[in-house]
């Protein structure tokens, strides 16, 4: 009896681990892919990490959410199929989803998540703008 309900709590923290991992609606991008997005200037950027570490630096055009919010209508593209993608710290970081939740209440319909964040952008050696 014991065993059977350990492997009853197991399979129940499983399944629930899943059902969080998978809870993000947005799509992850990846450095690559976000990198080819900059270089064909067919991205809007969304830095959700606060206005005092945007001006530390943040990835090349990217906006500023926390000081933007208000007029971030004006600030994206016209273009509501266009690429917008909120990032933050790292991957443990869950604020980039207000700054996504944002355009997508805009009307935008390509909003994606980039993982790495501002520490993984310069982890890779990548130049930030401040």
């Amino acid at each position: 009896m014991k065993k059977l309900l350990l492997t009853l709590a197991a399979s129940c923290l499983l399944f629930v681990s899943a059902a969080f991992a998978g809870s993000s609606k947005y799509a992850d991008i990846t450095l690559p892919e976000l990198k080819a997005a900059i270089a064909s200037g067919k991205v809007a950027l969304i830095d959700v990490n606060g206005t005092d570490t945007y001006k530390e630096g943040h990835i090349p055009g990217a906006i500023d959410f926390e000081a933007n919010q208000a007029k971030l209508a004006s600030m994206l593209p016209a273009d509501k199929a266009e690429l917008v993608v909120a990032y933050c710290a790292n991957p443990h970081c869950g604020a980039y989803k207000e700054g996504a939740a944002a355009a997508e209440k805009l009307g935008y319909t390509n909003v994606k998540h980039f993982p790495l964040g501002i520490q993984g952008w310069k982890k890779a050696g990548e130049t930030v703008q401040k």
